[in-house]
């Protein structure tokens, strides 16, 4: 792997360990193997190195999402595909987490991976709605991108309740209510 990319992916794993403040210069060089020097030669410093970890952690997301609403199925089954997937979930998001961090939030540059990835993940998910509705699998109740917004808030909120319970019951309850509300706009 090249130097700059073991940087990113070390990077990566730390802001979603420990967040923007607890991942040090010094960490980042212990997790990847790579000295100060070439760090700063790839880098022009922490926050372009944080800024390059998040645009790929933003990125990563959304091709993991797009395979899932982009495959087979009605609306609903991509949904609830989307929904099922295989996840980390005491972990968190990698992306969600980096909302709860004041210092990213805080900088436009860093911010900016984050809230664009959120932008996106409702916009898909509000055009497979309408595309439900579209083909007569989904009643036309409720804006889709209402719909959509609350399917994000579900996955983000559920990784919460996961991790303040230590458990991913909370998460899976909040998936399986989400289908529910959503199988009832289901016109099969």
């Amino acid at each position: 792997m090249a130097t700059q990319d073991r940087l990113i992916e070390s990077t990566q794993e730390l802001l979603w360990e420990r967040g923007y403040v607890g991942t040090s210069p010094k960490a980042i060089q212990q997790r990847s193997g790579v000295g100060q020097g070439s760090m700063y030669h790839h880098f022009d410093g922490k926050p372009d190195l944080a800024a390059a970890a998040l645009r790929r952690s933003a990125e990563q997301m959304r091709a993991v999402a797009e395979a899932d609403l982009a495959g087979p199925g009605t609306a609903y089954d991509r949904v609830a595909r989307y929904l099922h997937r295989r996840r980390d979930v005491l972990r968190g998001c990698r992306i969600g987490r980096m909302a709860q961090d004041p210092e990213v939030v805080a900088d436009p540059r860093l911010r900016a991976p984050v809230e664009e990835t959120f932008d996106w993940l409702r916009g898909r998910l509000a055009e497979l709605l309408a595309e439900g509705r579209a083909a007569g699998e989904l009643r036309p109740i409720g804006d889709p991108a209402d719909l959509a917004a609350a399917v994000v808030a579900v996955v983000q909120g559920g990784y919460v309740l996961a991790r303040a319970a230590d458990s991913t019951e909370p998460f899976d309850q909040a998936v399986r209510g989400a289908l529910a509300l959503l199988a009832a706009h289901r016109t099969e």
